[in-house]
């Protein structure tokens, strides 16, 4: 069936894909998600013709996926920047992701941790290095900030949901997914260890896919003394293809801590985490480590 059949098909799915065309679209919707936006850098990483690169590129800008926006005049450069019906698409990646990794790369079964050696493992580790993308998220206020500090170290640990007693909480058979349980155990102990984060010259903050209210009633509950940031338009996961999995119809990362330094990057990576409350220890260790490199 030729592209234009699918697009005029009386189907969202159909639609979609006669505007996403090919693999080679997901990609590189995934990597300006990434913070890879100008053209030379997106046909390095993804290995794609310059030909091919522009036409796809062109094709989601038609579609109003895709924005330009100049760098340079002389000669014209452009930074290609994910519109709001860009962005729209991050959890389709996400849930690409996935599957991908439940069911082609894994065993099927419903998990919110990894093996060690796993491809998913390697991923994660892979972030060392990486520049968070320039995103801003919902605190428990509602108001969006950078997740790492400005001018600070930082320690983002992402969790898959913790909730306060008596409001909407965790869907059922959430105690019988690997590696979900743990999360009001984590970030008490971040609380507790707050002090000694600051000493060491080191932020912390916790990052959730759940909405900005759910995260300021458990902010309020456990008295913790830095805030939650809610990710749950999926664009600082996407950004970074971090592990994600499915529970109760939502997305939620799996629980997975790095530390930032002061110009964004990432620098260190715990993942998987199998002990909530010991890993706190062992990222105060990391922090003050690099501290004093």
């Amino acid at each position: 069936m030729r592209r234009v059949d699918l697009a005029d098909a009386d189907c969202g799915i159909a639609q979609s894909l006669g505007v996403l065309g090919d693999w080679w679209t997901f990609l590189i919707v995934r990597d300006i998600a990434g913070g890879t936006t100008r053209f030379d850098a997106l046909q390095r990483e993804l290995g794609v013709s310059r030909r091919a690169l522009t036409e796809r590129l062109g094709a989601l800008v038609e579609h109003g996926v895709l924005e330009r926006r100049p760098y340079s005049q002389h000669p014209p450069r452009y930074d290609y920047l994910l519109t709001g019906k860009g962005e729209g698409l991050l959890p389709v990646l996400l849930a690409l992701q996935d599957w991908g990794t439940r069911h082609l790369m894994g065993d099927g079964e419903l998990t919110a941790t990894a093996e060690a050696g796993s491809a998913e493992a390697r991923r994660a580790h892979d972030l060392v290095g990486r520049r968070l993308p320039e995103v801003r998220l919902p605190g428990p206020d509602n108001r969006p900030v950078t997740p790492a500090a400005a001018g600070e170290w930082t320690v983002l640990y992402f969790f898959p949901g913790a909730y306060a007693p008596g409001s909407a909480g965790h869907p059922p058979g959430w105690g019988e997914i690997p590696g979900a349980a743990g999360c009001t155990l984590e970030s008490a102990t971040y609380a507790d260890r707050y002090a000694n984060f600051r000493a060491a010259g080191a932020q912390v903050r916790g990052i959730s896919t759940q909405r900005p209210d759910q995260l300021a009633d458990f902010v309020a509950y456990a008295r913790l003394p830095f805030p939650l940031l809610s990710d749950q338009d999926g664009r600082l996961a996407a950004g970074l293809l971090l592990p994600t999995f499915r529970a109760g119809g939502v997305a939620r990362l799996k629980r997975l801590t790095v530390l930032v330094d002061a110009a964004a990057v990432v620098r260190a990576v715990q993942f998987p985490v199998t002990d909530p409350a010991g890993s706190v220890d062992e990222m105060l260790d990391l922090v003050r480590r690099h501290g004093s490199a």
